[in-house]
């Protein structure tokens, strides 16, 4: 019995041993991120920055993360403040708008229902819509749209986002978002070229989908959502409500603008649930990650199974789309991912198909900035091949005079306007409706943005005035002046 007692203490010492030094270690590589963040570009001579810091100068109030490590959360932490007024700060447990990151869980919703055998992918999807039929026309070419299309972004529809409505606001109905009809503050939802052609990203056809979940399961589409995808993840913490009553109200982030102030009413409320609807927060969506990492190789199936999630990951529109995901191959490492932007939140993820890694980050923000900073330190740290993007690059002294004469509005895709402007010796560039961007010279000419991977080039055209050449996304495109 002695024996046994003192075989007992060792193991249990062991054990304690063992969990204190796992602990240690992720504390470690905590530490590691938070002051390893560096942009897609870094300018020769900088050193990685602060997570903190950077947060203060891109004026983000808060920010949430969780970082999935062998199909586990590794760990899931809150920085800043979620609501500053009421000074609650950010935790695990904080909901932040996921905004087009929903359309991947309302995905999985629509395709629990073609695994139960009540939709099917290909069929005309009036046979299933009830309470509003889609409106053919001619631009359609006697095609049909189906649920895969819909899903895929290739359904040749408008309407590519939402902006949500202000709190106490009147809000539209589903029927009304697709007809466009008052109070709804979006175009009616129609073909803008035949289906099946091409991708074009379409929150009006994820809308279309939201109809349908509805229609044939004769359930509100928070409720269907809840049952049937959120609590058997166990995402317990997150809801398709729009307004989310059904949620403690402390837990909801104040979303703010790239200027750090808060938005009317706090937050705007979008009934496009399936679109923009879902409050969430990392920690849940890395459950919604690493189910379908498990649900990919075959080991489980709580929602989805292996051949329904294959179908979901597989490529079915344009070079890179899946069924309410993007498909990337990254060094030779295949993620599902997605992003979102609502007014005053952004976000994205990672998962890998293989090895079960992956990273969320939440902003109540508008500006996005730190996002990229800090997906690029985790995957420096934790070795996720194909996340980590940087370049060094030099910059050059460029006179004043040469810089104030580059300023001007240009057109990038009427109405919206791309405003140079000099300030204190600077460059800066600022896009309709977005945050005022740095410009750094790498010749006299020609200048380059740190956290988008973007490059603009001055030259003085035959007219004497100066032309811009906007460069990105492996395009070339000529500004034309709107002044």
């Amino acid at each position: 019995m002695k024996i046994l007692g003192k075989s007992l203490t060792l193991t249990l010492l062991l054990f304690t041993q063992l969990a204190v030094h796992a602990q240690d270690s992720t504390q470690d590589k905590i530490t590691q991120v938070e002051n390893g963040l560096v942009g897609n570009i870094q300018i020769e001579g900088d050193k990685p920055g602060n997570l903190l810091n950077r947060m203060a100068f891109y004026k983000i109030p808060g920010l949430s993360i969780a970082v999935i490590q062998n199909y586990k959360i590794a760990w899931a932490k809150g920085y800043g403040i979620a609501n500053d007024s009421a000074k609650i700060p950010v935790t695990t447990k904080t909901l932040f708008q996921a905004a087009s990151i929903s359309k991947s869980l309302n995905s999985v919703g629509v395709l629990k229902l073609v695994q139960d055998k009540k939709l099917d992918l290909n069929t005309d999807i009036n046979v299933y819509l009830k309470s509003w039929k889609f409106p053919y026309d001619s631009i359609s070419k006697g095609k049909k749209i189906t649920i895969e299309m819909l899903l895929s972004h290739s359904a040749g529809l408008n309407v590519h986002g939402f902006g949500g409505y202000e709190r106490r606001a009147p809000l539209p109905t589903i029927v009304q978002i697709l007809k466009g009809e008052k109070p709804s503050n979006s175009p009616a939802v129609k073909s803008i070229f035949e289906p099946g052609l091409r991708y074009e990203y379409s929150g009006g056809g994820t809308t279309i989908t939201q109809m349908i979940v509805m229609d044939v399961t004769h359930m509100p589409y928070a409720d269907y959502m809840e049952k049937e995808v959120l609590k058997p993840l166990g995402m317990t913490g997150s809801t398709y409500a729009q307004p989310p009553n059904d949620v403690d109200q402390r837990l909801l982030a104040v979303a703010y603008s790239a200027d750090g102030k808060p938005k009317k009413g706090n937050y705007h409320i979008y009934p496009e649930q399936a679109a923009a609807g879902l409050w969430t927060n990392p920690t849940d969506l890395s459950k919604y990650i690493i189910e379908t990492q498990l649900a990919y190789k075959g080991t489980s199936a709580k929602v989805l199974n292996q051949e329904t999630t294959r179908a979901r990951l597989s490529v079915h529109a344009g070079g890179n789309v899946g069924l309410g995901a993007a498909i990337d191959k990254k060094d030779s490492v295949l993620y599902f991912s997605h992003s979102g932007v609502n007014e005053g939140f952004r976000c994205i993820y990672y998962g890998s198909m293989e090895g079960g890694n992956g990273v969320v980050v939440m902003v109540n923000s508008d500006n996005d900035g730190v996002i990229t900073e800090l997906i690029n330190s985790v995957a420096k740290v934790y070795g996720f091949k194909g996340l980590f993007h940087t370049s060094i690059k030099k910059v050059v002294s460029v006179p004043v005079e040469v810089l104030k004469s580059y300023t001007g509005k240009f057109f990038i895709g009427p109405p919206r306007t791309l405003t140079i402007i000099e300030a204190d010796g600077k460059l800066y560039a600022e896009a309709s409706g977005e945050v005022k961007r740095e410009l750094f010279p790498e010749s006299t000419n020609r200048f380059f943005l740190k956290d988008l991977p973007y490059e603009i080039e001055f030259n003085k055209g035959a007219d004497g005035k100066i032309h811009v050449t906007f460069y990105g996304d492996g395009n070339k495109v000529e500004l034309k002046r709107a002044d």
